[in-house]
């Protein structure tokens, strides 16, 4: 078999069963999914399926007026698609790693732009960024996952994770943060002089603020930008 021959290609990109259950990470930036019942994905994450799965829209009241309230503030980006049925589907977000986790009755917070895929095991809730709702032009939102079952979430290049102690807060650009521990609630604060270094123009920078004991995973981009005041 010669060199580059579209044989040798197939072969080295060919889908392969690793018999690791519910999800596999078919490759980094690739979450395959084994569905024999139902989970909930990123709407638009979906680039391929075999068998028989049906995917729907998140209903309006599916999940209570509390969080449709929150979901029409948050917009699309929130958005959820429940597939149920038995087959393979392959998930994948803007060619963003993928990492699995599997939570065995701990919390996590997630960006809302980074979570791609959980089991209905999985109880959620979306969360509102509310003090920053006029400095930033995205990412207002996270999603509090808790219970026993599997979280997919994205980042673009590798994540790193950063440990929380009392003595020792971490501070954070909240573009550039991707998930936290459950049990630590973020301050926003503000550094009007920090901008000029750093040459944004106009508006404040703002970072988030991490006490207690816990950790913060943060990725080396910046997933939307600081928008421009007035």
């Amino acid at each position: 078999m010669s060199r580059y021959s579209l044989e040798d290609f197939v072969n080295q990109t060919q889908q392969q069963d690793k018999g690791e259950g519910l999800f596999e990470l078919e490759n980094p930036r690739m979450l395959e999914i084994n569905l024999t019942n139902q989970i909930w994905a990123k709407t638009g994450a979906m680039v391929s399926y075999r068998g028989n799965i049906k995917f729907e829209r998140e209903g309006i009241l599916e999940h209570g007026l509390g969080k449709m309230f929150k979901k029409a503030l948050t917009g699309e980006g929130s958005s959820l698609m429940k597939a149920t049925g038995n087959g393979k589907l392959y998930l994948a977000d803007q060619g963003k790693k993928i990492s699995i986790l599997r939570l065995q009755g701990e919390s996590i917070f997630v960006n809302g732009n980074d979570l791609l895929a959980f089991e209905p095991t999985i109880k959620w809730d979306i969360k509102l960024m509310k003090r920053v709702a006029g400095m930033l032009s995205g990412g207002l939102f996270n999603v509090r996952l808790e219970g026993t079952g599997m979280v997919a979430i994205t980042s673009h290049y590798e994540p790193l994770t950063l440990h929380v102690t009392p003595n020792n807060p971490v501070f954070t650009d909240p573009n550039a943060t991707v998930a936290w521990s459950g049990n630590l609630q973020p301050e926003f604060v503000t550094d009007v002089s920090f901008k000029t270094f750093i040459g944004r123009g106009s508006g404040e920078s703002i970072q988030m603020k991490f006490s207690g004991n816990g950790f913060v995973v943060v990725q080396p981009f910046e997933e939307v930008y600081l928008s421009q005041q007035s």
